[in-house]
Formats: structure tokens, sequence, C-alpha cells
């Protein structure tokens, strides 16, 4: 029954649009936006086109350097329980100009498409696999874009995130500037960026790697630069002069009329200016012609806005230009900015940056280091003068209750503040001689134990004699009598606690 009903229903067509051929309109008609196509533009493959674009166009050089720059610029907030680790390891980036050469692999992975960063390890072969890391042995990185190394065909078969990519990469001297004792670089020594990333197919034609940025955006930025340069062409004819002179091809043939029309021309020029009179024969004619710029600068600002669009940054930050409109300061725009720029910081960034970071830690400590080990991106968003100062009367307010609570000791509650240095400006003159002597001031002051307490009665009670060390005992077990009115406490503090040493 199922079977005839199946057969027995009839089959419906269904078809997406509309379309009037009598009009041309829809699909599979003869007008001419049925013959639009997209046909891959393969940019990424002229090395040199793209290096000449970021080198000629500032542009383009935004369009790469911004990301990296915000990406890299404000650092990282090491987290550990050794102070003294983090500073050695912030001391390890600024010596070896880490920064730096993130920055860098990040721009040419924009502008190529991908780029690797190198550790470079003292005293180890590049072609073995990074294993130990001896104390001392960091030395930086290198940065080599994608077409001066070329990936192995041997690929990772380790299932993990680095499954399908190559094992070695094979530094093309010619290409590199330098020459290494083995050409081979395993993958373990390689921070590996990538541009634009691209389906499978795509990513086959480009050997593994990403696209430029600037592939997809290429013909918007040269319709910008190209309608700047007319609109610069346009200021030179913005006024033009006009001279109507009778009998003009006749004075040319003559060579002594042509003799005396120039030097009348040159009298012309000699005398026009702005209080000056243009001389003329009563025959001659003599017009102005003045060009308007209405518009002009309606179509380079939409040129402009498809560029920040497609690139992802806003006007305020591409251009340097102010947002139109009435209380209109682009504050949203560049927060949402940096959103984007801290999802790419722990997309791309965030995974390279740990496998660096560990192998610094090890470099300078000779330890592996613990499992609690981590690092956070330092906001870009600056606060201002008034936004720190209730920003650090918040923060500091919380520590401090925190301590009065007894939830934490002094010495972590001045750790705390000397972390609040780099959001806030304040508290960085704590030094770490100070956080000891604090936490030898509270251990000194700390209230003995009910067991040492008990011990020192008992030995009082006994230079008592036995009897009457009986009594005291059976009257108040944890020391001698204090009578029914007991002392008057100290004062107290802010709990009803006595009074603990302040910050």
């Amino acid at each position: 029954m199922r079977k005839s009903k199946k057969q027995q229903t009839p089959r419906r067509q269904f078809s997406d649009g509309f379309m009037n051929p009598l009009l041309r309109v829809g699909d599979y008609t003869p007008n001419t936006f049925n013959a639009s196509r997209y046909v891959p533009r393969f940019k990424s493959f002229n090395r040199q086109q793209l290096e000449w674009a970021y080198q000629g166009s500032w542009l383009c050089s935004l369009a790469i350097d911004l990301i990296a720059q915000d990406m890299t610029r404000e650092g990282i907030e090491i987290i550990d329980e050794k102070p003294e680790v983090t500073e050695l390891l912030n001391s390890l980036l600024d010596d070896y100009l880490v920064w730096d050469s993130l920055c860098d692999v990040l721009k040419w992975a924009r502008l190529f498409g991908g780029a690797i960063a190198v550790m470079m390890i003292d005293g180890q072969d590049m072609s073995t696999p990074l294993a130990t890391i001896r104390k001392g042995s960091f030395r930086g990185l290198y940065v080599l874009d994608r077409w001066q190394v070329n990936p192995s065909n041997e690929v990772i078969s380790d299932l993990g995130p680095n499954f399908g990519k190559p094992v070695f990469y094979n530094v093309i001297d010619s290409e590199s500037g330098i020459k290494l004792n083995n050409e081979r670089i395993h993958h373990s020594r390689v921070l590996r960026f990538e541009g634009r990333r691209l389906p499978y197919y795509l990513r086959q034609a480009y050997q593994g790697w990403g696209a430029s940025v600037l592939e997809v955006i290429y013909p918007q930025i040269l319709a910008y630069d190209l309608a700047s340069s007319g609109a610069a062409q346009l200021v030179s004819k913005a006024y033009l002069r006009y001279y109507k002179v009778k009998g003009l091809r006749q004075i040319l043939t003559n060579a002594v009329a042509r003799k005396g029309f120039l030097a009348q021309m040159d009298h012309v020029r000699m005398f026009q200016s702005i209080e000056g009179l243009t001389l003329g024969d009563a025959d001659d004619e003599f017009q102005t012609f003045s060009y308007s710029f209405a518009g002009l600068s309606e179509v380079l600002t939409q040129f402009g806005q498809q560029v920040s669009g497609g690139l992802g940054i806003p006007l305020v930050r591409l251009f340097g230009q102010s947002p139109a409109g009435m209380n209109a300061t682009g504050e949203s725009d560049i927060r949402n900015y940096y959103d984007n720029i801290k999802s790419q910081q722990d997309s791309q960034l965030r995974p390279c940056l740990k496998r660096l970071l560990r192998v610094m830690y090890m470099s300078a400590t000779g330890q592996t280091p613990p499992s609690d080990f981590s690092f956070e991106f330092k906001p870009l968003w600056q606060m201002s003068t008034e936004q720190r100062a209730q920003s650090a009367q918040g923060l500091v307010g919380s520590i401090l209750q925190a301590y009065d609570s007894q939830a934490i000791s002094l010495e972590v509650a001045l750790k705390e503040l000397r972390k609040l240095a780099d959001s806030v400006g304040l508290f960085a003159a704590i030094t770490d001689e100070d956080i000891e002597s604090a936490k030898e001031l509270e251990f000194g002051m700390s209230a003995p134990s009910p067991e040492g307490l008990l011990t020192h009665e008992q030995g009082q009670n006994q230079d008592l004699g036995q009897g009457q060390a009986g009594e005291v005992q059976r009257g108040q077990p944890n020391g001698s009598n204090r009578g029914v009115v007991q002392e008057a406490p100290g004062p107290s503090g802010p709990n009803g606690g006595q009074n603990s040493p302040r910050v």
C-alpha cells in the first residue's frame, strides 16, 4: 500500500527565483547581469607584484601592517607564582626582540599567504626534533616567508592540530640569504603562520599555504588609488584658459607672423595676474573654464569604505578619519575592532606563543614549566586617566577587603597589588624585598598555636606546686584562673578582630 501510494503521488518540480524571457529578467536569460562570473585571481602567486604593492601603496602597507602590529603591540601578561621567572621571561622577550620577530612573521604571512618563525636553539641540529632545551640556549626567532622555504612532501601522521602539515621545511639558500648547516628544519622548531585560510582544493593549489589578504581586496585598493590619482590630476586642470585668435592657421604658417604671435603670448602671460590685464586683439576672444569637484569626495569615501570593510579595519584606524555625524567618536568601531584583534590573537597567535614560551621557560630556568603556567594578552583599549583611577580604586578596594577578611595574607595582597602596575600604573615600586619583609612581619606577629600555649601554661603550673597546679587546672584548663570577669580585649579592627598590619 505504501509503495502504491508513492507511485500514485505526482512529482512536483520546483524552481528558484523569478524569470521573464520577454523582458530578459531572471536566470538563464540573455542579459548583462547573467554574464557576470567569478574567476580565480591567484594574486598570491605573483610575489613580485605583492612586494611592489606593499612598497608602493600606502594603503596596501597599512592593510598588512596594522593588524600585525596591533596583535603584538601590548604584549602578554605571564601568569606564574614566581615573580623572578616572569621578569626573566619578559627580559628575554625584550633582549631577543621576540615581539618584533612575531610582528614580522604575521606581516609576511598576511602579505604572501604564509611564513614561519624558526626557534633558534644554540648547539642543536635543526633537522632533529626539538626535545630538551639546555639552559641559556635560546637565541630568538628567525623569520622566513613562504617563498624562502619549500615544505617537504612528507606530512605529519600523528593525530593533533599539526596533522597533515609538512614534517620538514627545506630552506632555499638563494631566496633566504642565509646558509644553514642543514637546510632541513624540523616542524617542532617552527612556528607556522598562514594568511587567509582556504578550502581544501585551493589550499592544495597554494602548496598547503593560505592566500594573501590583498587577494580579495586588490580591485578595491586599485580603484581607490586610481580615484585618488585622477582627483590629483583634476586639480591641475581645475582652471583652464582658452584664447581664440582669428586666422591662427595662417599666422602659424608665416615665420614673421608666428614670431609676432608668440611675442604677443609672452606679453599676455607677463601681464596676466591678479591685478594685471590680458592683452589681445579686438578680434581675439579670451575665455576661462573652471572644473567642479562636486561628488568627488563622496566617490573617494565610498571606495575607502569598501576597502575598510574588506579588511575589517574601521575608517578611524585605517585612514585616521574621524567619523561624521553628531556625537560620533568612533569609540564603538574601535572597540569592535579590538575584539576582532583579540579573537585573532587567540586563534592564530596563542598556539604558537604557547610553544615558544615553554621553550623560553626551559632555557631561562633549566626546568620544565609547571602545569599552571599560562599567559593572557594585555588589552588593547587604553583607559583614560579618570577610567584608570576608577579601576584602580575598585581593584585595590577588593584586594584590601579580601585581606581584612583574612581571605588572603599580606604577602599575597602585595603580590596582587604589584600585578596592577601594568593596568592602572600604580604599585610598581613594590619589590621582592618588600614582599619578603611583609611575610616575615606577618609570621612574627601571628598568635601562638593552642598546643604551644597549653605546653607553656603547664610548665608554669609545675613551678607553682603540684597541689596548686591541680586546682588551677580544674578551675581553668587553658591556664591560670582568670576569675569571673576576664580582661578587656584589645582594640578591634574593622571586622572585630585584632588589628593586623596593613598594606
